[in-house]
């Protein structure tokens, strides 16, 4: 039997990977999201280019939409129309005014959904009867259109009087959009409170922790890796709550109620209704980043499930 011997000169060493520092993580989120946007504006222009301005049709149905200028502007035209003057000001500083509105109000709805979403699946993941019993209803909860529910809420609330003070129109906005949040929140947040193994929960029974010591040093830092891609999804469903919200219920002073508005001015130019609705996207992308303040704030916990939280002593 021989032993082979290896010339350290000539042997073939693998390659270092580079750990992805948080910098260049942040570059790459930022290049991908500005690549997005570009391409969703390409696809934009060869829609305009390559359908006809009448859409197409098959067998006497339209299967494509209409690409003229009224139905479908250009995106530089939607861009353009933001100088144009609208009331006091322009259309742009229109938009701005009502998208910080019902930001505000989203965030009110994002911070109560969480409240309830969180509270609710601590008392779930406590009682496993509890759970057996409300998780359907939970997830029943979303199938309500929200547009037959909205009016129902304000009705409501109109008759409702809190410390002396009367119902305000926005308030009911803020409820409406905290039933859309609450959801994903209360589903992360129960899986990740059930993620640390039986072996974790005895380990700290053993050492004489009871429910609420083990809830916070195990079950809670536990459930933060799957509580922030629950609060992204939530940051979303708000502010599309509070524009569903805002369009159902009539409430001005939101985005939501400026896309009606604009609707009604696109008979012959609807760049300024595109340029509301965008508006009102992009509001899901400034709240969805905000969470991330969230994410940085708990980053000690962002361990995998799996890999089994760091128990505190």
């Amino acid at each position: 039997m021989t032993t082979a011997t290896i010339d350290p000169a000539t042997a073939v060493v693998p390659p270092k990977i580079r750990a992805a520092t948080p910098g260049r993580t942040r570059l790459l989120r930022a290049v991908y999201a500005v690549s997005a946007f570009a391409l969703v504006a390409v696809v934009w222009e060869l829609v305009k280019v390559l359908v006809p301005a009448d859409g197409v049709r098959i067998a006497g149905t339209r299967v494509l939409p209409r690409t003229s200028d009224g139905a479908l502007p250009h995106v530089w035209a939607v861009f353009t129309v933001l100088g144009e003057p609208d009331g006091n000001g322009t259309v742009g500083e229109t938009l701005v005014r009502t998208a910080m509105f019902t930001l505000g109000l989203s965030v009110l709805a994002l911070s109560l959904g969480a409240v309830v979403g969180v509270a609710l699946a601590v008392a779930m993941q406590r009682f496993g009867w509890l759970e057996r019993a409300l998780l359907p209803y939970v997830v029943l909860s979303q199938t309500v259109p929200l547009i037959a529910l909205a009016p129902l809420v304000a009705a409501w609330g109109g008759k409702l009087a809190i410390g002396g003070e009367p119902w305000r129109p926005w308030m009911s906005i803020v409820v409406i959009a905290a039933y859309l949040a609450f959801f994903p929140i209360a589903i992360g947040m129960l899986r990740g409170l059930q993620a640390p193994s039986a072996a974790s929960v005895e380990l700290l029974r053993s050492c004489s922790a009871g429910w609420w010591a083990t809830l916070r040093r195990l079950r809670f830092p536990a459930a933060v890796p799957s509580l922030i891609p629950a609060l992204r999804l939530a940051a979303a469903a708000a502010v599309v709550g509070a524009v569903v919200a805002e369009i159902s219920t009539g409430t001005a002073g939101g985005i939501g109620r400026q896309i009606i508005v604009f609707s009604q001015q696109a008979t012959g130019d609807s760049a300024r209704l595109y340029a509301a609705v965008l508006t009102a996207a992009l509001l899901g992308v400034v709240l969805t980043a905000l969470v991330g303040l969230v994410e940085l704030a708990l980053r000690r916990y962002s361990h995998p499930p799996s890999t089994g939280p760091t128990v505190e002593r």
